[in-house]
């Protein structure tokens, strides 16, 4: 399980670093080519566009890889025992259901029924598109090796507890 977190923890990094690499030395060339050529790059705008929707998407996935998304948690920090307990598996249920919802099914569905082609670059849209299953799964993972993680760490506390 620990090669897993690590194996998904380094491709979200490594996916994370190229976009942001891709993002400043085509955000660098495209003000160049703006402003000194005067003659702006229309391939790198639209390569721009599509890595900033990649990379927000990749780092949205590693944010719920590392517990650090948003998170609305004025009901959840005033409730108390069991019922905390109960809560926190309810919004867990519902995070999962909407992100294999949405992102994995919508977004395969999505991925399948696309027949355009983007209108610089001519990728096929259906291409683009796979990014929304793929950080759908990472997100699914992710949560999953979090709840690993928790009933093991109670699953210790229990035995502790018992060995006392």
């Amino acid at each position: 399980m620990k090669n897993l977190e690590k194996i998904l923890d380094a491709v979200m990094r490594f996916l994370m670093a190229l976009s942001m690499f891709i993002l400043v030395a085509f955000g660098t060339w495209q003000i160049f080519s703006r402003w000194i050529l005067k003659d702006p790059s229309t391939f790198t705008d639209e390569l721009l566009r599509y890595v900033l929707i990649i990379s927000g998407m990749i780092g949205s996935a590693y944010c719920f890889y590392r517990d650090e998304h948003l998170a609305l948690t004025l009901v959840t920090d005033k409730a108390r025992g069991p019922f905390k307990v109960i809560l926190n598996v309810f919004i867990e249920i519902c995070i999962l259901f909407f992100v294999i919802y949405v992102f994995i099914f919508g977004g395969m569905k999505l991925s399948n029924t696309a027949t355009n082609v983007s209108s610089v670059m001519r990728i096929p849209m259906k291409t683009l598109y796979l990014i929304e299953p793929v950080c759908g799964v990472m997100i699914v993972i992710a949560r999953v090796l979090k709840y690993i993680q928790a009933f093991s760490a109670l699953k210790s506390t229990k035995k502790g507890v018992e060995n006392s």
